[in-house]
């Protein structure tokens, strides 16, 4: 066998391998909902849904899915048995948030929130935050149907709908898990990336053409007596989209208990960053946890410091 053969032979076992890693449950959701996720730590499994249909500006910024548009479920397995929990975070226009609702509530999925994360933005999006229980396929089954009637994409064609007349283009992976390593194409983002590490204390990751920095609390939540990893949507997330010349738009949500809501929010302020949501996400956490959504649109070194500022308010793990 010739070198080169023997190369490309150890490729298929490897590409093999990885396809086959995935543990039956998380095999029983990618056929339910007809697309793969992303094994995460804390035993979860996520997948990641963005909105690539929609074309959304806000202060005339056209938000990349993965800056605010990146609807996302995680699973993770529950008790001893074959059951598995779901959380997960819908976007939504307005006229698909009753469509899915009533499939959702039909099928036993608890609606835990429904709110908007910024303002002014058009179209309007609104977030519809899902909790569930169930045997794996017959739950992701649930929400693909669920989310058919809605324009969500999954993959390259959407789910059910047929998409507002020039406003589609191709899906991607987009939201979910950030990637460990960013692609060449990624790289490229013209933001002193460096600079924003530095004063928030934390380092970021590019994901879809936007940094990403993950804040975890100090403490671990629960949902109904469960932990809620990170990758279930319990983390500080912060944004940056580039504007150009050294500037960024920023959003995401801070994790707050109830002491720490008005300190962040007086921070953000004097640093002219804009909140534009307070709302929970769960109905049984402990502790109870508010989420803080924000926008700007700046300086990124600026408002890296103004993000910083907030963050010193809040009981965050060690970087």
């Amino acid at each position: 066998m010739s070198k080169l053969a023997f190369l490309a032979g150890l490729g298929l076992l490897a590409l093999s391998s990885v396809a086959t890693a995935a543990e039956p449950w998380q095999d029983a959701i990618a056929t339910g909902l007809g697309k793969p996720g992303t094994a995460m730590p804390g035993g979860v499994y996520r997948v990641g849904l963005p909105r690539t249909d929609l074309k959304v500006t806000l202060d005339g910024v056209q938000l990349k899915p993965s800056l605010a548009l990146g609807s996302w479920l995680a699973f993770v397995k529950h008790g001893g048995g074959n059951e598995v929990m779901v959380m997960g975070d819908l976007v939504l226009t307005e006229d698909e948030v009753n469509p899915v609702m009533k499939r959702l509530v039909e099928n036993g999925v608890e609606i835990t929130a429904i709110h908007n994360h910024l303002l002014r933005a058009s179209p309007s999006t609104l977030y519809m935050h899902v909790s569930g229980q169930g045997e794996p396929g017959k739950l992701a089954e649930t929400l693909r149907q669920a989310l058919g009637a809605s324009r969500t994409p999954f993959g390259g064609a959407t789910a059910g709908g047929t998409p507002p007349s020039g406003k589609t283009e191709p899906a991607s992976a987009g939201e979910g898990p950030v990637p460990a390593k960013a692609t060449a194409p990624d790289q490229a983002l013209d933001l002193d990336t460096a600079a924003i590490d530095a004063a928030i204390g934390r380092k970021g990751k590019v994901n879809g053409g936007v940094y990403a920095v993950s804040v975890p609390r100090s403490e671990t939540p629960k949902d109904h007596g469960m932990v809620v990893p990170e990758a279930m949507g319990s983390a500080i997330a912060i944004n940056f989209q580039p504007t150009g010349g050294g500037k960024a738009a920023i959003t995401g949500d801070f994790v707050l208990t109830a002491e720490e809501v008005n300190p962040v929010i007086k921070a953000l302020r004097a640093s002219g960053i804009e909140v534009t949501a307070l709302h929970n996400h769960m109905l049984d956490d402990e502790p109870r946890l508010f989420f803080m959504h924000f926008w700007a649109n700046d300086d990124a070194g600026k408002l890296a410091k103004g993000l910083r500022d907030a963050l010193d308010h809040v009981k965050v793990a060690k970087g």
